[in-house]
């Protein structure tokens, strides 16, 4: 078995970025929506001004692209489900055009 190297992170920098900024703001959308119920909009919590600082935009593009009679509860928990799926998307294109790293060497195995 081989060791992960160099290669392994740096060698595809761009898969690791993107898809990491992209889970990272679809988990803050979903820390957002449960913590909603606790704080109120304009609270001074370092952790939920945290949360809005990472997720208003998600949460703006969520409010552009469901039916306006979607509740703005609710528009966390949906920028999280299409910042998934988008992750996803991206991903298998990424993997699909080369970008991401391989899980065995290339040519070992079938």
């Amino acid at each position: 078995m081989t060791e992960a190297g160099p290669d392994f992170v740096f060698g595809h920098l761009p898969f690791w970025v993107v898809t990491y900024l992209l889970a990272l703001t679809a988990w803050a959308c979903l820390g957002r929506f449960m913590m909603q119920a606790i704080v109120p909009p304009d609270s001074p919590n370092y952790i939920w001004r945290g949360f809005r600082l990472l997720t208003d935009w998600a949460v703006w593009a969520a409010r552009r692209a469901v039916p306006s009679y979607v509740g703005v509860l609710w528009l966390p928990l949906i920028a999280a489900c299409w910042l998934f799926g988008l992750r996803l998307v991206v991903g298998i294109l990424m993997i699909s055009a080369g970008m991401a790293p391989r899980i065995t060497p290339p040519g070992a195995g079938g």
